[in-house]
């Protein structure tokens, strides 16, 4: 991220709640270069999401979705395992009516 890991989520989070969605960081990091996970909640249909930066194929930034699953115990499990693995990590839960992640960059997935 060019920005600091702090300015881009406070950003995604005004980004969400301009289009209605509900976004709060449930765990914050380290504010300058910690990585950042985004869990989009769809509250329609009770699925979710989650979404990582990574780098693509040309070495740009992309974001992926590291585990395949919608369901949220799923996701949460790995969550608890980044957690364990990286102290400065941030975790971004939104929740959307249409399951929107806010994400700007290029997404896969």
């Amino acid at each position: 991220m060019l920005l600091s890991t702090d300015v881009w989520v406070g950003a995604l989070i005004r980004r969400a709640e301009l289009e209605g969605a509900n976004a709060v960081v449930v765990k914050k990091g380290d504010a300058r270069a910690g990585a950042v996970i985004v869990k989009a909640y769809d509250t329609a249909t009770r699925t979710a999401r989650l979404w990582t930066e990574a780098t693509g194929q040309d070495g740009e930034p992309l974001w992926i979705q590291p585990v395949a699953s919608e369901f949220e115990s799923e996701l949460d499990a790995y969550l608890d395992r980044q957690r364990r693995y990286d102290p400065d990590l941030w975790i971004v839960e939104i929740e959307d009516r249409h399951g929107r992640h806010f994400l700007t960059e290029k997404t896969q997935g």
